[in-house]
């Protein structure tokens, strides 16, 4: 039998024959690169939200990029070790990916680990590109659930020195289809096989609910009957020739991400802020015109004893920011709002919550 999964917020040492693309992204230390919201397959489980589908925008993790500078600079807000390359489908935009991988060697260097998901069994003359560009790993979402039609590009994928793998969504009504493929993987060039907890969501619930599946009554996205066929597929693999790797969405959602998270919440993190226990920033602010702005700062920097850089002025919000404690401290004794700011560590710093700290507003 198999052990129980790690909690949520655990990182997991890597399994034997685990591939490098997880093992980094259960670190948090993988820069997510969304290339393309094209894809022609309307999978019925598709994830992805309305604001990316068929987008042509770029997005480094959370952050919309204009240009390859942006992307290396998020890349270096999260001292990335590597970067995974979706979409959509990054095949359907074959150039732009392959830019992206030389972009990411020539920034980071060769030992930047890159992945690459696909749908499309593309012409194997292209694998040499690819390989030469500098990918490292690519992972196929078989479209129907069988190795048949991406044989040729997966063996060329490999004689290219291109680490392949399969990744699909654990799919409860599926059983018989999967337990087929595995089957059909042993002994194949395919190295490994990445197992997703189907999950239900905002963009998928309608096709969900035609499917019959239900929550699986944790607290995540989570479809009922997901995780117990992955982990009955994970045994029946294990002196297979190619690893399963089961990944669920708990720990995808509050492991991996806050992983991800708190490396570029510890890198960017600004004098006067924290991190909390959940991986968020915290500072104390007070709101100001920008026209008192200048002013005021001296006179908190004086009063406070606070040195260049742990105060200063966001004229976007419109407000002072300063250390907690110090916020804390002058809340009872000032005829102004203080605040406590919480907000994710991203490029866009989304608020999380605004606590007020004492009875003016």
């Amino acid at each position: 039998m198999l052990g129980p999964l790690p909690m949520a917020t655990e990182i997991s040492p890597a399994e034997i024959g685990e591939a490098e693309g997880c093992v980094q992204c259960q670190r948090g230390s993988k820069l997510v690169l969304f290339v393309t919201g094209k894809c022609h397959w309307g999978c019925d489980y598709c994830p992805l939200s309305d604001n990316r589908r068929e987008s042509p925008d770029m997005f480094a993790n959370e952050r919309r990029c204009r240009d390859w500078s942006e992307v290396i600079e998020e890349g270096r807000a999260m001292n990335a070790t590597g970067t995974g390359i979706t979409g959509g489908d990054p095949m359907l935009d074959m150039e732009k990916s392959l830019e992206a991988i030389r972009q990411l060697k020539s920034a980071f260097g060769p030992e930047h680990h890159i992945h690459l998901y696909t749908s499309i069994p593309f012409n194997p003359v292209n694998c040499a590109r690819f390989a030469d560009a500098g990918l490292d790993e690519i992972r196929f979402h078989l479209l129907d659930g069988s190795l048949q039609r991406y044989r040729e590009v997966i063996d060329e994928c490999h004689r290219m020195g291109i680490n392949v793998g399969v990744e699909l969504p654990c799919e409860p009504d599926k059983a018989d289809s999967l337990f087929d493929l595995l089957e059909e993987m042993h002994g194949s060039n395919v190295q490994f096989l990445n197992l997703n907890e189907l999950e239900i969501t905002v963009g998928n619930q309608g096709n969900m609910d035609i499917r019959g599946f239900n929550l699986s009554g944790s607290m995540t996205a989570a479809a009922e009957g997901s995780y117990e066929l992955a982990i009955k597929l994970k045994q029946h693999a294990k002196d297979m020739s190619f690893h399963v790797k089961f990944c669920s969405a708990n720990f995808k959602d509050a492991g991996q991400l806050r992983a991800r998270f708190r490396r570029r919440a510890e890198i960017t993190l600004r004098p006067y802020e924290v991190l909390s226990d959940d991986d968020t920033i915290l500072f104390g602010a007070i709101p100001t015109d920008e026209s008192d702005a200048r002013d005021d700062i001296e006179e908190l920097s004086e009063q406070l004893e606070l040195s260049e850089g742990w105060i200063r002025y966001d004229p976007v919000a419109r407000r002072i920011e300063l250390p907690l404690s110090a916020a804390e401290e002058i809340a009872e004794i000032v005829d102004v709002q203080v605040m406590l700011v919480e907000v994710h560590p991203t490029h866009e710093r989304l608020e999380v919550a605004i606590v007020n700290l004492n009875e003016n507003r």
